[in-house]
C-alpha cells in the first residue's frame, strides 16, 4: 500500500511540479489578513499593536507538497510612522526558504476620511534545494545543478495604500530584486532566476444592517512571464463576531473560509481552497489554511 501511495505521489509530482516551482510565491486565502507580506505600507496601520500568524498546507496527503508558515507583527510608531517585521518560511518539494523582512511606512492625511501610506521593505532570504530529490520525482537536471549551493540573498520592495473607513486600495512590489532559484521546464530542472512580482488589491465595505456588513474584495497577481492571477473574495460579517466567506481563483480554485472573533483582541480562521484539476481521484487535493491573529 504505501508503495502504491508513493507511487501515486510521483505521477501527481510530475504533472503539478511546474504549477508549484512557477507560482514562487505563495497564494494566501486569507490574503486580506496578511497584507504585510504582499505591501509594506500595510505596517503600522492597524489601530494597535499586531501580531499575525498563519498556516497554509496545499495538496494534503502528498509527500513533500508546499506548506507555508507565516509571521507579521506591526505596529504604529508616533503619529505618522509604522514599523513591522514579516517571516515566511516556505516548503515546495524539493524547495525550502525563509524570507524575513522589515517594513518602514509614513502616512500622510489626504483628508478627513482618507490616509495614504507609503512603504519601504528591507529583506534576506535563506534559499536552498535538494538537487538531488530531483531524481526521487524523475525530473532531469541541468549539470550546473550538481555542486548547488544554498543561498542568502538581500532584496527590497515597495508599496502605497489607501485607507479608508469603508475602502481600501493597495499597490506593491514586495521583491523587486530576482535572485537565482530553481527553475523547471519540459521536465527538466535549471538555474534560473526568481521572478518580480506585483499585487492590486482593494476592498470595499457594503453596510447591510446595523451590525452586519458585506466586504468585497479582490486581489490581482503579476508574475514575470507568467499570466496573471484574479480573485475574488466576499465575505459576510455577523454582529463583528462571525465572518462567513467565499472566494474564487479565476480558473484556479474556489475557497470558502470562516471567521471567529474569539475576543476583543483574538480572531481565530480556517479556510479550505480546492483547485478546479483533479486527475487523482481519492487524494486530498485541497488546501488548509488556518489564521490567528492577536491585536492589542
Amino acid at each position: 500500500m504505501t508503495r502504491i501511495i508513493n507511487t501515486i505521489s510521483i505521477l501527481f509530482v510530475l504533472l503539478f511540479a511546474g504549477i508549484a516551482w512557477g507560482q514562487q510565491d505563495p497564494n494566501y486565502t486569507f490574503y486580506r489578513y496578511n497584507m504585510n507580506i504582499y505591501n509594506p505600507a500595510f505596517a503600522g496601520s492597524s489601530e494597535g499593536v499586531e501580531f499575525v500568524l498563519g498556516l497554509r498546507s496545499q495538496w494534503a496527503g502528498i509527500e513533500g507538497a508546499p506548506e507555508s508558515q507565516s509571521a507579521i507583527f506591526g505596529m504604529p510608531v508616533g503619529n505618522k510612522v509604522g514599523l513591522g517585521v514579516s517571516i515566511l518560511n516556505d516548503k515546495t518539494f524539493i524547495e525550502t526558504q525563509t524570507w524575513m523582512a522589515v517594513d518602514f511606512s509614513y502616512h500622510i492625511e489626504l483628508d478627513e476620511d482618507n490616509r495614504l501610506y507609503f512603504g519601504l521593505k528591507a529583506s534576506a532570504n535563506s534559499y536552498d534545494a535538494n538537487t538531488q530529490g530531483l531524481l526521487t520525482y524523475g525530473v532531469g537536471q541541468d549539470g550546473s545543478l550538481m555542486n548547488f549551493e544554498s543561498r542568502f540573498t538581500p532584496n527590497v520592495g515597495a508599496g502605497i495604500y489607501l485607507k479608508n473607513e469603508r475602502y481600501f486600495i493597495s499597490l506593491s512590489a514586495p521583491k523587486i530584486l530576482t535572485p537565482d532559484r530553481l527553475q523547471e521546464a519540459n521536465g527538466n530542472a535549471f538555474l534560473g532566476t526568481d521572478r518580480l512580482h506585483a499585487y492590486l488589491a482593494g476592498g470595499y465595505d457594503f453596510v447591510l444592517g446595523e451590525k452586519t456588513k458585506l466586504q468585497a474584495l479582490g486581489m490581482v497577481r503579476y508574475a514575470d512571464a507568467s499570466p496573471l492571477s484574479y480573485e475574488i473574495t466576499g465575505l459576510l460579517d455577523l454582529a463583528e463576531r462571525f465572518t462567513l466567506g467565499a472566494g474564487y481563483r479565476y480558473n484556479e480554485s474556489i475557497s470558502g473560509l470562516f471567521l471567529f472573533k474569539v475576543s476583543n483582541g483574538f480572531q481565530l480562521g480556517y479556510a479550505y481552497e480546492n483547485a478546479w484539476q483533479r486527475p487523482i481521484d481519492g487524494i486530498d487535493q485541497g488546501t488548509h489554511e488556518v489564521f490567528m491573529r492577536f491585536l492589542l
